[in-house]
């Protein structure tokens, strides 16, 4: 097992400075570089502060922070992250702590959900080295990654729908919304309109773009029942707008899936339940939050050093919409 001396030696600074930082000493006035250069060192030796240290059989006690202000609204809930968490080991005891831009929190592992900039991530590393991202799409690895194949599982889908089903036309209700740098939504659009091209079943006039709220999907969706540019299967972008959408079909008198067939992209289970048993494509499966919490715990409790990247699909749930 590496020493404190070790790590020291590697990150260029005193015993000192590396036992305050890893014992998460919030007086010690050091820069974010110095902290993520400790922790880059530690990492790489496999070096566990004796805090964390545990007697065979107790139970080891962590602090998770988990980060996902980038997206435009909450996908990780730490009582289901505790829920799963319970399921899958009684060895450690965690708590669970919701993070914010530049915030400081004593945290031993992160997960960290949808794309950040390289401050945002400077940040985030300043914390722990321990940090696995989720629909990140990073190219370096140094860090722990849970991928999302959405092209895959939207490949299933369009075979399911046009193959099997026979349905004639697909279209899209949902759109993309601006923050920050990025637009919340569009990278899945663009794997859906790629998918239909490669089917040659792409048709332009099918597509209908909003802010993905609830008010878009219901005004769009009327709006392209009255226009005719309806299709016959329409894949809804986001519970908000989908939700919308299903409420303007039934206002208009459109039976589901006798006229229009719906196939709700879900990002939240936030659906009123008289679409419980909608046909959907889950973006973010409970399998994907397994996998996070497995490759944290396995760098947290020192069992693997090299990097690991998980790619996962996304799942899709027959119902009675389409």
């Amino acid at each position: 097992m590496a020493t404190i001396k070790e790590v020291a030696k590697l990150a260029g600074v005193s015993l000192t400075t590396v036992s305050r930082v890893l014992n998460r000493d919030e007086s010690l006035s050091v820069t974010n570089e110095v902290r993520m250069r400790i922790f880059r060192a530690a990492h790489q030796l496999s070096y566990v502060p004796p805090r964390l240290r545990k007697e065979a059989g107790e139970k080891k006690k962590l602090i998770i922070g988990v980060a996902d202000w980038r997206a435009d609204k909450q996908h990780v809930h730490p009582a289901y992250l505790t829920a799963m968490l319970e399921m899958m080991t009684d060895h450690c005891e965690v708590e669970f702590e919701e993070l914010q831009p530049g915030q400081r929190k004593m945290v031993d592992g992160i997960i960290a959900l949808g794309r950040y900039s390289e401050e945002e991530i400077f940040f985030l590393r300043s914390l722990t080295f321990a940090i696995v991202f989720v629909d990140a799409d990073r190219k370096d690895y140094e860090n722990d990654q849970v991928k999302l194949d959405f092209g895959q599982g939207l490949r299933d889908l369009l075979d399911y729908l046009t193959d099997e089903k026979k349905y004639e036309s697909v279209g899209y209700i949902g759109g993309w919304r601006e923050q920050d740098e990025s637009r919340i939504g569009e990278r899945g659009l663009e794997h859906l309109t790629g998918c239909l091209r490669q089917k040659n079943c792409f048709r332009e006039e099918l597509f209908h773009q909003g802010d993905g709220t609830r008010e878009s999907g219901y005004r769009i969706a009327g709006q392209a029942a009255r226009e005719g540019t309806l299709a016959r299967v329409v894949l809804l972008g986001g519970d908000e707008a989908a939700q919308g959408a299903l409420e303007a079909f039934e206002d208009l008198g459109l039976r589901v899936p006798e006229d229009v067939a719906a196939v709700v992209c879900q990002d939240v289970c936030s659906l009123d339940g008289r679409w419980n048993r909608e046909t959907r494509v889950e973006v973010l499966p409970d399998y994907v939050w397994e996998n996070a919490l497995t490759l944290l715990l396995g760098r947290l409790e020192c069992r693997r050093t090299q990097a690991v990247t998980v790619t996962v699909p996304l799942r899709i749930r027959k119902g009675d919409t389409a």
